[in-house]
């Protein structure tokens, strides 16, 4: 855990997540972790979703981890690729957890509204994570959505939509995946202040040898 503790930003999907959803979980019983109201739920369009996940992200001050399910990992997406300034929001991690094909949607048209799939490497650590019989994405197009993102790809097993149907409870699983971020961020963190330590003692140094 670092010793700034991240705030963590959940982001639902289409219909957003009702209480038996692992995120409600754990909205209710992880610190620091709020839900970012998106709008809309049920008709969603990608303008306002993006929109207002700025919004919710700027509203957060410090470290952040974004946690996205399905049709969220979109909006996640697409903010970061139409926001010129990503990289300044301090986010230090995203967990994509089940995003869904919206290239080819069949199940629900209301998916196409986020079409096409952005071709971006994210600009913070993510974690992309498929099921081996997600209704909504193959193992293979997650991957390849992993790939396109620039983050790591895992195979969280046969677990549908990894939704509240799935009865994955607190989905211990996805808790394992958000401490590797978390501590991934933290030691990025003492990197940063053991190089910015180095270089305050070089410049010392060079002041009393002159």
């Amino acid at each position: 855990m670092t010793s700034i503790e991240p705030n963590i930003l959940i982001v639902p999907g289409l219909n957003n997540s009702g209480p038996d959803h692992w995120q409600s979980h754990w909205e209710r019983n992880l610190p620091n972790t709020s839900r970012a109201e998106l709008g809309a739920w049920s008709s969603p369009r990608r303008t306002s979703w993006t929109t207002n996940l700025g919004i919710a992200i700027s509203s957060i001050a410090g470290p952040k981890v974004l946690v996205a399910h399905s049709l969220g990992c979109f909006a996640v997406a697409w903010w970061a690729m139409q926001e010129p300034d990503a990289e300044k929001h301090d986010i230090v991690g995203a967990l994509l957890v089940a995003p869904p094909s919206v290239d080819n949607c069949p199940l629900d048209s209301r998916l196409a509204n986020f079409a096409p799939a952005p071709r971006i490497l994210l600009p913070f650590p993510a974690i992309v994570v498929g099921s081996e019989n997600d209704p909504y994405c193959t193992l293979r197009h997650a991957g390849k959505l992993a790939r396109r993102w620039g983050a790591k790809f895992v195979n969280a097993g046969p677990f549908g939509h990894i939704n509240a149907a799935s009865n994955v409870g607190d989905w211990p699983y996805g808790l394992y995946l958000l401490r590797s971020l978390l501590s991934q961020a933290e030691d990025k963190r003492e990197e940063a202040e053991k190089t910015k330590l180095i270089e305050r003692l070089r410049q010392k140094q060079a002041i009393h040898t002159t």
